[in-house]
């Protein structure tokens, strides 16, 4: 089935999301026809085991000394197996309370190591076999194409952006920053123009300190930033990183950063620092884009968090907005993105481009296993 056929007519999709914060996958269903035409629908977020997590950290560590792709030593294939099961079964479970069988499957996979530097992106989960598990088709590996032609494979989601910002008539240029593990922007100019690249750390860093020190998954509402001061001369070490200097389109793996820089902070100053850190390299990125946005709307996890935003207000010279804000999902937008570049690429669309990942032409991407 092709959105290339006939009139185009939207197709049900659901998009499958697991980031670099490893705690459980969002699942979202999407009507749309890949282009114009988007229509959110219900949501739902499964949450990763505690040992599928430990799991995943000791599969990243493996990953990051890998030089093939396809590579699956121990601990990958079984994380593998553990994300493709426990995602299809996330689905099946979804499909069952929406009572209507979707057209497609867009599983973006669970990253493990993205080094486009090395020209290496590895994200663990088997599309055939969700597929024959599920008896739908099931879009998967979208960053690789990208990659094999020169491209950073991220991000992804900007042409799905683009569709939210038009179909909202928001004042262009706009912006649309997702504050996942890793933070990323997308530009929209007047001509509808793209341009997008990782603008640095957005809650790994935080997500990991708390963990490590309290075994908690994050920092919930940003109750310890905001009792903490913010040491300017650990942001200035962070700042400093080779990474800023890059010219976009760029992209990061959530393991860029030492996370060592805020060992001597006590965890209240640890958070503030980091979310200063954050927003301060957002501040940057914005800097680096072809014009400065009129309007910057929020997702993801850093949406929830009010020192964030209020940092973030501080730091770029605008008012932050939350997506939900807008009639969007801050917390389902990459899942839903996923869903839309799904039918994208059934319709055999692109879905990046020279402004979003340095690639010298738009190019299509992921793999379509049917059942």
């Amino acid at each position: 089935m092709s959105i290339e056929e006939g009139t185009r007519r939207p197709l049900r999709a659901i998009g499958l999301m697991s980031g670099t914060s490893m705690d459980g996958v969002d699942v979202a269903l999407v009507e749309t026809d890949g282009e114009a035409a988007v229509t959110p629908g219900p949501t739902a977020f499964t949450p990763y085991p505690d040992e599928l997590r430990t799991l995943l950290k000791r599969a990243n560590e493996v990953a990051l000394g890998l030089d093939d792709r396809t590579a699956r030593p121990e601990p990958l294939a079984e994380a593998e197996r553990w994300v493709t099961e426990i995602q299809a079964t996330a689905v099946r479970t979804f499909v069952e309370a929406l009572g209507a069988q979707p057209d497609v499957v867009g599983f973006h996979g669970q990253t493990v190591m993205h080094a486009p530097d090395r020209g290496l992106t590895i994200q663990l989960g088997d599309g055939q076999a969700m597929a024959d598990r599920l008896g739908i088709p099931v879009v998967f590996d979208l960053r690789a194409a990208d990659m094999a032609a020169g491209g950073e494979g991220a991000p992804l989601v900007p042409v799905f952006h683009r569709a939210l910002v038009l179909q909202a008539g928001l004042e262009l240029p706009a912006a649309v920053l997702n504050i996942g593990g890793v933070a990323n922007v997308t530009w929209v100019g007047a001509d509808g123009d793209l341009v997008a690249f990782d603008t640095g750390p957005g809650n790994a860093l935080i997500d990991d300190m708390m963990e490590a020190r309290h075994h908690q998954m994050m920092d919930e509402g940003g109750a310890r930033a905001s009792e903490g001061t913010v040491n300017r001369s650990v942001v200035e070490a962070y700042l400093g990183d080779s990474y800023f200097a890059r010219p976009a389109p760029k992209s990061l793996d959530r393991s860029q950063f030492d996370r060592s820089l805020t060992d001597p902070l006590s965890t209240e100053d640890a958070a503030a620092t980091l979310v200063a850190v954050t927003a301060e390299s957002v501040a940057h990125g914005l800097k680096q884009l072809p014009a400065y946005p009129k309007s910057l709307t929020i997702g993801g996890g850093g949406a929830r968090n009010p020192v964030m935003m209020e940092a973030l207000a501080g730091a770029v010279g605008l008012e932050p907005r939350s997506a939900d804000g807008l009639g969007w999902s801050a917390a389902f937008l990459e899942a839903q993105a996923f869903a839309y570049l799904a039918v994208r690429a059934l319709g055999g669309l692109p879905i990046t481009f020279p402004g979003t990942t340095g690639v010298a032409e738009p190019q299509t991407g992921g793999r379509i296993a049917r059942p």
